[in-house]
């Protein structure tokens, strides 16, 4: 990722995102986004989505949302079956 401008403390900034000032506005609310489709989606009400969609088109916010979707069914995916476990790969 660090060809793409990406440091180790942008991923470690990601916890503390509400505050960082390594975010800006638009990447902010895609990861309130992602952190309330992940873990209180009946939380996005009017005021998240008007600012939401302040920064965000449609074709953009489908994109996103498939990415967060699909993220969290393959981490939930990995946390049930445990692959490491019960279908080991070396390579």
């Amino acid at each position: 990722m660090a060809q793409q401008g990406l440091a180790e403390a942008d991923y470690e900034a990601v916890a503390d995102w509400r505050t960082s000032d390594r975010f800006s506005e638009r990447e902010r609310v895609a990861i309130e986004y992602a952190e309330l489709f992940v873990s209180d989606h009946l939380a996005m009400d009017d005021d998240f989505w008007a600012r939401f969609r302040s920064h965000w088109d449609d074709a953009e916010v489908m994109d996103l949302t498939v990415l967060v979707a699909s993220f969290l069914g393959l981490g939930r995916m990995m946390q049930v079956l445990d692959p490491e476990l019960s279908c080991p790969l070396e390579i």
